[in-house]
């Protein structure tokens, strides 16, 4: 009789296996802490209030997954957690960065890191470290993708040799922003870079070697109410007019007002997009048609924020941007509907999005509707009246604000700072 060999696990699956086992260990244990150590009286001298009294924290305080242990793990993130960012050498990234356009988010996180308490100009004491590839990339007019690239790697690989925190973990405690395609493009040229490092990443999705619970999803900045939106993000934030004044929480919890069920404007550019427009663009209950450059008006973007903010539900389907369209719908308290196959939902570690959202798949397109109208009313005021409370989490702030969306990312960079070291 012949003997059988047990199954192989291939060393690339093996290795993600690995890391992410690493990370819930990590996880377990910063809770363990946190639940277990008698809170010092120092957080009292370093938090102006506690978070139980600051406002609003106590409605949106079941959304994540172990309330009491975010609460407290937070509380100790907020007292210890040092970053130290490497210097760049450019003047690229001396100027404030910009906070409007697709890649707005970027801008808000390097300037509230500038603001707050997380940024150390002692490496040493730092638990993370910060590698500022965007100020290499810029400005785009002044030279080519290939040069900007280039000059990133030369970058990265002279902090390689001029410090000595890389090597310690090769690169495990590191992390960089890719927004801009110039990025992803870039750090592929290294390889530890994407294999070690955290990266942190506008509208991330699993096929372009995103990997949840190492990387970060960066969620997209809405202000529809303090710069031209007329220009941020054509044709998606042509749905909010700059001129309109910001919902009163009264307005978001007006569950009469929303009388359509669904609704989704957009460009129909793969086949999820394109069976929902097929399926559902003359369907009297379901608002769904496609966008066209019309829309940019001043007239129909008024038109549009009166449609979110009469909506139930704003239909998210997978594909570029769709880290916008959530951002919008919660903006305007309407539950997103998210229909994509891969997609890292932003704080996906922190907080249950089954309780403010409703995820489906995307073959559920031709079904849509009758998922959606099979919600009892009593569940829908439940998830809408979540929604407007996650808000603060997902509402970037100058200068930051406790538990906005810049805590938020900082605090998954701080589960993260217990990643397996090499």
């Amino acid at each position: 009789m012949q003997s059988s060999n047990p199954p192989q696990i291939p060393a690339n699956e093996f290795l993600t296996l690995r890391r992410t086992l690493s990370y819930l260990s990590a996880v377990i244990l910063s809770i363990c802490f946190s639940i277990c150590l008698p809170q010092s009286p120092f957080h009292l001298q370093v938090l102006a209030q506690p978070l139980r009294d600051y406002p609003r924290y106590s409605d949106a305080a079941e959304l994540p997954h172990i309330p009491k242990a975010f609460r407290m793990d937070y509380m100790k993130m907020e007292r210890s957690f040092k970053v130290f960012v490497y210097p760049h050498k450019t003047t690229a990234c001396d100027k404030t960065r910009t906070i409007d356009g697709k890649y707005g988010s970027e801008g808000f996180f390097y300037q509230n890191l500038n603001q707050s308490r997380f940024l150390t100009k002692d490496p040493d004491k730092a638990n993370l470290f910060l590698i500022p590839t965007s100020c290499q990339s810029l400005p785009a007019e002044e030279r080519s993708v290939h040069e900007r690239a280039i000059a990133v790697q030369h970058f990265v690989n002279s902090l390689i040799s001029e410090y000595p925190y890389w090597n310690r973990t090769l690169g495990a405690d590191h992390f960089f922003i890719t927004c801009a395609d110039i990025h992803v493009t870039a750090s592929e040229r290294i390889w530890n870079l994407m294999k070690n490092s955290i990266r942190v990443m506008c509208s991330p999705s699993y096929n372009v070697e995103y990997v949840p619970h190492k990387d970060v999803s960066l969620p997209q900045s809405v202000q529809p109410f303090n710069v031209s939106v007329s220009q941020i993000m054509p044709p998606l934030y042509a749905f909010i007019a700059p001129t309109t004044q910001p919902l009163t929480l009264a307005a978001k919890y007006n569950m009469k007002s929303r009388t359509i069920l669904g609704f989704w404007r957009g460009l129909k550019e793969n086949y999820i997009r394109k069976s929902l427009v097929n399926a559902w663009e003359n369907d009297s209950e379901l608002d769904i048609k496609e966008i066209h450059t019309e829309a940019s008006t001043t007239e129909i973007r008024r038109l549009y924020h009166e449609k979110f903010y009469s909506s139930k539900f704003c239909i998210c389907p997978g594909g570029p941007q769709i880290d916008g369209a959530i951002a919008v719908a919660i903006h305007y308290g309407c539950v997103p509907v998210i229909m994509s196959d891969y997609l890292d939902l932003p704080f996906n570690d922190i907080l249950d999005w089954k309780k403010f959202s409703v995820i489906l798949k995307e073959s559920d397109v031709d079904g849509l509707k009758r998922i959606l109208l099979n919600i009892p009313d009593q569940e829908y005021q439940v998830l809408q009246t979540n929604t407007v409370m996650v808000q603060d989490h997902f509402q970037w702030n100058l200068p930051p604000v406790r538990l906005d969306a810049f805590h938020m990312v900082m605090y998954e960079l701080w589960l993260r700072r217990y990643v397996t070291k090499y």
